[in-house]
């Protein structure tokens, strides 16, 4: 994972890695963290829309370039948080590296299917959330098969998303992998589970490898995934929905699927996966 002191320089840089596209960066400017230990910047935020064109070009570049590009979305009422408010603190996060995926989803899965007196459910309401597994973590999912192109998967999930928000922003940050970049930037979205968010992203790597997926945005509490390799039936539907809850329950307790199995469900096939932490 690059550090937010190689970022002035790798933007420097970006131009050359650009020039076969014929793109140009944009106005922006560089984002410093909350954290006041240094003067070093986390991240570059653009001062206008990003454009698919733009984003496909970064992807492209990014194994040459070190930036990472990421669509950035906002508090709703406040434009300005987390991103020109800088509420980014990298240098709060541990190594992804350090972190194994299935031990902390088996953990985070204990904690939130637990049963306890101060619960608002039953003992059986609770076990319904989860239902057929309960209070049972079923283990990581097996890989699912590979359709279109990961990388030309994820462009066209941009354009969705564009499309269906024009004004998201694009930012830039310092890292070798997509999967660490929410890492990198600081980012605090989870910070009511968890505000160590490399533990997220060790969950990324691993969904990289199983599901072919890519880091494509962020928001204030929201992250964004393309998946070029989603499941293709119910049995295996389930299986990545037990990890989702473990990654992100907000998804299942105060999502709009009635019950964890028509959440599974829904995931068949879908191109985009979005999380979104209260």
């Amino acid at each position: 994972m690059s550090g937010s002191s190689e970022l002035p320089r790798l933007l420097a840089a970006l131009p050359d890695a650009l020039a076969a596209a014929g793109v140009v960066l944009p106005e922006g400017r560089l984002v410093h963290g909350n954290e006041g230990e240094d003067d070093q910047p986390t991240m570059w935020v653009s001062d206008g829309p990003a454009t698919r064109q733009l984003w496909t070009a970064l992807r492209a570049a990014h194994e040459k370039s070190g930036l990472w590009p990421l669509l950035l979305d906002h508090l709703r009422g406040d434009t300005a948080r987390p991103w020109d408010d800088g509420e980014l603190w990298p240098a709060d996060m541990s190594d992804p590296g350090a972190w194994d995926a299935q031990a902390l989803m088996a953990g985070w899965w204990a904690d939130h299917t637990s049963i306890d007196d101060s619960d608002n459910l039953s003992p059986a309401e609770r076990l319904a959330v989860t239902a057929p597994y309960g209070q049972r973590w079923p283990g990581l999912a097996a890989p699912q098969p590979v359709g279109d192109d990961p990388d030309l998967h994820a462009d066209e999930c941009v354009s969705v998303m564009l499309a269906g928000n024009p004004g998201l922003r694009l930012g830039l940050v310092a890292t070798a992998r997509g999967t660490d970049s929410i890492t990198a930037a600081g980012w605090q979205g989870p910070a009511n589970y968890d505000n160590d968010t490399a533990k997220l992203s060790a969950v990324l790597r691993s969904w990289e490898h199983r599901f072919a997926t890519r880091v494509i945005g962020v928001g204030f509490a929201e992250l964004y995934l393309s998946v070029a390799a989603p499941p293709t039936d119910h049995a295996a539907a389930l299986t990545i929905a037990a990890e989702h809850f473990a990654f992100c329950p907000d998804n299942v307790w105060q999502g709009s699927a009635p019950d964890f199995t028509t959440y599974a469900s829904r995931l068949i096939d879908a191109p985009i996966w979005s999380f979104w932490w209260d």
